[in-house]
């Protein structure tokens, strides 16, 4: 009915207006649209976590199975984000973005009709196929067509919405599943990308750069290879053991293709990404201190919604409104955290930011099957002060560590230091619970059947109920434990790191004129996200 409801709109709008109206579109209509189309693919990257025990039952998922459904979308997502954006700035973003959207839908449409978790793992991989062509192209539409004047408006909205979009797709989906199945979350996704495409096309100027450098298809290869082979042997670790050879096989082979990367990218003439940049310690430290931020956060949530809905028993919603404190707690520190860099250094602010942060995750990671809720609301707070803290002198100091002329690049690092850490964060958080809940699942006089289903999958586990539900959660809460003081210790490694690299002040950026600022933005959008 909704997708029935959005094709009679489009039909409606289709008489009222005509493609090409585009240049006639206000700069408040384009980025309404360019945000409604980040919004989109933003708001899936999290939306399915709180779909999982559903999701788990439908199709008979294993745990395993389960990360990857989740983690897919993450992965092809941040693979193929540098090279996707590459591909808008030579062939057009408006149709670059286009593409992205009809892809993002049409997987997600077909995603409503999967039967089993393997269809769903290539669906997901799909859609992040076409999240990866769309997240690029709205920025760099925004950079490369936006008189200076409206650009910096424009960009802000932009951002605000990348950062708050995964929340609103958590609770979405919650609301949703108080009435219907897991594939109302895909549902969303169509409807959003066919509103997205509609605006696309008929408010949305194309703008390119002819003279863009070549994509680096060999780079790109590279780089995928390599994260591909580093989170299938983390996430397939619980299956294959820790120690075995397929899995240090794979991260070694992982991380030796990583070191052919950096070589190629070194000696190429037009690196996808130019390493050299990381000679910066602001940088280095900035993009150290998002990645980690995002690892914690996305493997936090992945186990916590699953916990909230499995062991204590919340519905959907009420799982995504439980973990809303840590929103409430984030943006308002967000706001005054450049008081605080003024005043006491950006070093000092980021680094106690992930300390608090840490703090946070190890709080969290003491929740039992009956502890109260204010054991986690006590973590919560904490760990949302702690990434509101932590994330602005970070970003700036990814910004200010490149000169005005590479703002475009600093942009690109930012987000792919967020993707790469999240798609990380899932598959090593969400495997280290794994490997410890079935290692501490004790399941005696159970047939041997659903103990094995038992232990493949924590939601058929809990599902059963009775003493193999009462095992499952005691089991998964130990995973919990030790799959946040993981995560914790990455916050506290990260906070040293800062506090090594990253100088007390971040300096002034020198200013630009009109002109070199739209030189700059022409010749740097290809490289935003």
């Amino acid at each position: 009915m909704i997708i029935a409801i959005v094709a009679g709109l489009l039909a409606f709008l289709a008489t009222r207006f005509r493609p090409g109206a585009s240049r006639r579109a206000s700069t408040t209509t384009v980025t309404t649209v360019v945000c409604l189309a980040l919004g989109a693919v933003t708001a899936a990257m999290a939306s399915l976590n709180v779909a999982l025990p559903d999701l788990a039952r439908s199709t008979q998922a294993t745990q395993t199975q389960l990360e990857w459904i989740i983690d897919a979308y993450s992965l092809v997502f941040a693979a193929l984000l540098l090279p996707a954006g590459a591909l808008g700035d030579r062939y057009g973003r408006r149709r670059v973005l286009i593409i992205g959207l009809v892809i993002f839908g049409g997987a997600s449409a077909a995603a409503m009709a999967a039967s089993s978790a393997n269809e769903l793992i290539f669906l997901r991989g799909l859609i992040g196929v076409g999240a990866a062509l769309v997240m690029p192209a709205t920025l760099s539409t925004i950079t490369s067509t936006f008189p200076p004047a409206e650009r910096t408006r424009a960009v802000s909205v932009w951002a605000a919405v990348a950062g708050g979009s995964a929340l609103l797709g958590l609770l979405c989906s919650g609301a949703l599943l108080e009435e219907f199945s897991w594939r109302s979350a895909f549902a969303v996704n169509v409807v959003l990308a066919m509103v997205a495409i509609l605006g696309t096309l008929f408010f949305v100027p194309e703008s390119s750069d002819p003279g863009a450098p070549p994509l680096d298809k060999a780079g790109a290869l590279l780089a995928m290879v390599s994260l591909t082979a580093l989170v299938f042997s983390v996430i397939e670790a619980p299956e294959a053991g820790w120690a075995s050879a397929r899995t240090l096989g794979g991260i070694a082979g992982g991380l030796a293709v990583l070191a052919v990367f950096a070589g190629w990218e070194l000696r190429s003439a037009h690196p996808m990404l130019d390493l050299r940049h990381f000679r910066n310690r602001r940088l280095s430290a900035g993009g150290l201190s998002i990645f980690i931020q995002f690892f914690a956060f996305y493997g936090f949530t992945f186990v916590s919604l699953q916990y909230l809905q499995g062991v204590r028993g919340y519905s959907p919603l009420v799982a995504a409104l439980s973990v809303l404190p840590l929103a409430a707690a984030m943006m308002p520190t967000g706001r005054i955290t450049p008081k605080l860099v003024a005043r006491f250094g950006a070093r000092a602010v980021c680094a106690a930011g992930l300390v608090l942060a840490a703090a946070g995750l190890v709080v969290i990671s003491r929740v039992g099957i009956s502890s109260s809720y204010w054991l986690l609301l006590a973590g919560l707070i904490p760990l949302g002060i702690g990434m509101g803290a932590a994330m602005t002198p970070a970003t700036t100091a990814i910004t200010e560590g490149l000169p005005a002329a590479q703002q475009g690049v600093g942009s690109a690092l930012n987000d792919l230091s967020r993707e790469v850490g999240g798609a990380l964060g899932i598959a090593v958080v969400g495997s280290i619970v794994t490997a410890v809940y079935r290692t501490n699942l004790h399941l005696t006089g159970i047939p041997a059947a659903a103990a094995g289903k038992a232990r493949g999958s924590f939601a058929l586990a809990i599902h059963a109920g009775g003493p193999v539900k009462a095992a499952a959660g005691s089991a998964f809460v130990d995973g919990i434990h030790t799959g946040l003081l993981y995560a914790a210790g990455a916050a506290l490694f990260a906070a040293i790191i800062v506090a090594v690299l990253l100088p007390s002040g971040l300096r002034r950026p020198h200013p630009v004129s009109d002109v070199q600022e739209d030189r700059a933005d022409r010749e740097l959008a290809p490289a935003t996200h």
